[in-house]
């Protein structure tokens, strides 16, 4: 394999795991592309442990700078993953050593009404006896295609993490870190996303960014079209080949 191939690390989104990536994996590892899904604190195979902003940053940071040992790096992240990574990309300091960047389901700023409404409802489903998990089920069942539904929730779900997260979003400030990136980056959105009510602000703040909205399809875009994920991440993953030649 090509020592500088490009890299891909992936970041999920709240209450998932790294399991919401394996058919993009399996993609990636036929394509002969190296990847790396990564557990957030609190999520997954790290259930328990607190969620803090700073350990999902170091968590990030951590895989794409191993990543970028290898060969140049392309960060995909997904709704709570997305918006993490936002910040991660145009942080003000050193910016790290990502060559491109795919923001799935996450051009919300996270504040004001909408959080507050977002976590109350979190809150509601959390108190029920199953918290939730049964209706949770059934959408899923209903709305995902076999190929993806089994790996959505194959890494648990991070209930008691989920309203820790979701406050400490708050505090990115998303639109100062667009206007600092400058690397390639696509926004993927599904078209009955609930989170696409800023998208127009945060394609036009960025420097290159494209925004590409996927017809019939809802937050969770990249487990409900797969293939069409995958065929954009083709296009990411052809821009950064193209331009290492």
């Amino acid at each position: 394999m090509d020592a500088m191939a490009v890299q891909v690390v992936f970041v999920h989104g709240i209450r998932t795991s790294a399991t919401m990536w394996r058919t993009q994996v399996a993609y990636l590892e036929q394509r002969g592309t190296p990847a790396i899904a990564v557990d957030l604190p609190g999520h997954g195979t790290r259930r328990g442990e607190d969620f803090t902003l700073d350990g999902a940053f170091a968590t990030i940071d951590a895989a794409v700078r191993e990543a970028a040992t290898r060969g140049p790096v392309l960060l995909v992240g997904h709704s709570m993953g997305g918006l993490l990574s936002i910040e991660y990309v145009g942080r003000e300091e050193e910016p790290p050593p990502v060559a491109a960047f795919v923001a799935a389901s996450c051009t919300s700023i996270p504040r004001g009404v909408g959080l507050a409404a977002y976590r109350f409802l979190a809150r509601r489903f959390d108190s029920l006896p199953d918290r939730g998990l049964g209706l949770t089920n059934r959408v899923l069942d209903r709305t995902l295609p076999p190929e993806t539904r089994p790996d959505f929730g194959a890494g648990g779900y991070a209930f008691d993490a989920q309203d820790t997260a979701l406050a400490s979003l708050s505090v990115l400030d998303l639109l100062a870190a667009l206007r600092r990136i400058e690397v390639p980056l696509w926004f993927i959105n599904g078209q009955w996303d609930q989170l696409r009510v800023n998208e127009k602000l945060f394609s036009s703040i960025a420097k290159d960014a494209e925004l590409i909205v996927v017809p019939r399809t809802t937050h969770l875009v990249t487990a409900m079209r797969p293939r069409v994920f995958n065929a954009l991440l083709e296009v990411a993953l052809t821009t950064i080949e193209t331009s290492t030649c």
